[in-house]
């Protein structure tokens, strides 16, 4: 499996770290910032648990926040309070539909965001719209709805149909168990419009898979190259589920975004 990496350093940011190694010695350690980790559509927290190992080990401390998966507005909503309880910066992560969560929540101590095989909207865009903009999405094909008495209809990915679509190169047995622990989204949620989005002021670092069957390759790269990634991160032959089959390399992403300017 080859990764490719393509990074964009500023001016401003090689000169705080000149800076930074001339005044090392007189200056406090900075205060490392806790790691928030939304979960996307057809996934749930416990998703993020190799990643949660891997930052461990570098001394990073997350936080695998529960996402409704109910509206674009009430899932911020949900997130920005978990945001509001951490004393110190944060750098927000978000996984599929989980990008669009966190491009929703904007508090000051948020240092960067990271987006992972997940959709970075512009301000009026659902990820619907997004996913139907490129070629290549099969994910409508595999869908099962189910009514709710509020009218509204959750999806979920059919359990025969999952591993190959969301999980190809996670373990058979580990992807069976991904599909019975599925957790469903609303289909509020997949046609929540954004509102202005949190990557146009806060720098942000995108890594996700060319074997993506729920997100066209093409979208992810128009998203990264819209927002000005700091760096964008292409994993071949990776699937959808990247924090599961990939979680080293997804850890050295958030490790990048964590440490940039430090």
């Amino acid at each position: 499996m080859r990764i490719t990496t393509v990074f964009k350093l500023t001016a401003v940011a090689l000169g705080l770290t000149v800076a930074g190694a001339g005044c090392a010695a007189a200056e406090p350690a900075p205060v490392k910032p806790t790691v928030v980790l939304v979960h996307g559509a057809f996934a749930e927290s416990s998703s993020w648990n190799g990643v949660i190992d891997t930052l461990d080990q570098q001394g990073l401390t997350s936080v695998a926040a529960g996402n409704p998966l109910r509206s674009v507005s009430g899932d911020a909503d949900t997130v920005r309070s978990v945001v509001a309880s951490i004393d110190g910066p944060v750098v927000l992560v978000g996984h599929s539909y989980g990008g669009q969560v966190i491009s929703q929540v904007h508090d000051p101590k948020i240092k960067s965001l990271v987006y992972v095989a997940a959709f970075a909207p512009e301000e009026g865009e659902t990820i619907a719209e997004l996913s139907g903009r490129f070629p290549g999405s099969t994910l409508g094909e595999t869908l099962n709805k189910v009514a709710l008495p509020d009218g509204s209809t959750d999806l979920y990915i059919q359990p025969g149909k999952f591993h190959h679509q969301f999980a190809a190169d996670v373990p058979a047995a580990q992807a069976a168990r991904d599909a019975a622990t599925q957790r469903p989204l609303n289909d509020r949620a997949l046609n929540g419009k954004s509102g202005a989005p949190s990557w146009k002021s806060v720098p942000s670092w995108f890594v996700f898979p060319d074997a993506d069957y729920n997100i066209p390759v093409a979208a992810h790269r128009f998203m990264a190259e819209r927002a000005n990634a700091r760096a964008v991160v292409e994993i071949q032959g990776a699937s959808h589920a990247l924090a599961v089959s990939q979680p080293a390399a997804v850890a050295k992403v958030i490790v990048e975004a964590a440490t940039a300017g430090n």
